[in-house]
């Protein structure tokens, strides 16, 4: 088996982590939560998003945090654009990359945005353009890529159609996004074949929940076809609030963990991962979710 000799993670702990969490978190946490995470040796790092206050408050110091990191020569910083308001209220902000959304269930994309996978299409294709026309690179997440908690198993060729609709509007890379964690190895490759007739290998990224225990699993089988680019969450943070139980992404000290032992280099300092998912834990007043973290603490005693 040719697996990749390295992997480039995306930590998404920061945005897509925390912007459920129902405790308010200071900006100042936020912040030094970024600056661990850089220190570790992360390199893309997915800051925050440009939402509403009344549907996301956590996110509602977007501007504060992004000022206040301390930008690193080679990381990118990303943030969640939802429409044309959003990428000019980030535009200040300096972002190397925005990300914009799409769901392959129809029924998932009218619960969370209220319109069709065709209408959020055409919804952010004017944001795609302004981020391209202004330097700044465009991702695309692609939701519920295997499974919905309101349609249950979704289709290969729904995935593909909503690649095809990223790569139409110019989206230049996208995430197959396991969002409720229902997918299992063979289900995820097929996902990923069928985003892979509209993006190349390098432009794909596996982005797995693990609500039954499969990220890892899922992750492996991703590995398998070559996909070498993921997202994570420092300590398992996040979860998805339209799908009840649906826990919190892969960890990334876990993630970390599975490729150091494969010999697939990530340049993440796990000791430094680790110490950030703790600090993070603390200030939200609970354990870590990544079980690799819970054992080399208990090593260090």
């Amino acid at each position: 088996m040719n697996y990749p000799a390295q992997v480039r993670l995306v930590e998404v702990g920061p945005r897509d982590g925390l912007q459920n969490e129902k405790q308010p978190l200071p900006a100042a946490v936020k912040i030094e939560l970024v600056q661990r995470l850089q220190a570790a040796g992360l390199r893309e790092i997915e800051v925050t998003s440009y939402v509403s206050p009344k549907w996301v408050p956590q996110m509602a110091d977007n501007h504060q945090v992004m000022a206040g990191i301390e930008r690193r020569t080679g990381v990118r910083y990303s943030v969640l654009t939802p429409n044309l308001k959003g990428f000019e209220a980030a535009l200040a902000d300096r972002p190397d990359e925005i990300v914009v959304f799409g769901a392959a269930s129809e029924a998932f994309s009218q619960k969370n945005i209220n319109c069709s996978i065709a209408e959020s299409m055409e919804r952010f294709a004017p944001v795609v353009q302004a981020a391209l026309a202004a330097g700044i690179a465009v991702r695309g997440a692609m939701s519920c890529t295997v499974g919905c908690p309101y349609e249950g198993e979704i289709p290969p060729e729904r995935v593909e159609m909503l690649a095809g609709l990223m790569k139409a509007i110019g989206v230049q890379r996208v995430d197959v996004a396991d969002t409720i964690g229902v997918g299992t190895p063979l289900k995820v490759q097929r996902a990923i074949e069928a985003t892979c007739k509209h993006y190349e290998i390098d432009r794909v990224s596996g982005h797995f929940h693990d609500t039954y225990g499969q990220a890892l699993s899922n992750t492996l089988a991703a590995l398998q076809m070559g996909v070498w680019n993921f997202q994570s969450s420092v300590a398992g943070l996040g979860g998805c609030p339209y799908a009840k139980g649906a826990t919190g992404n892969v960890a990334t000290e876990d993630l970390v963990y599975l490729l150091h032992g494969m010999g697939i280099a990530t340049g993440i300092d796990l000791d430094a991962l680790v110490d950030a998912g703790t600090f993070i834990s603390d200030a939200l007043g609970r354990p870590t979710g990544s079980r690799v973290a819970r054992a080399l603490l208990a090593r260090r005693g």
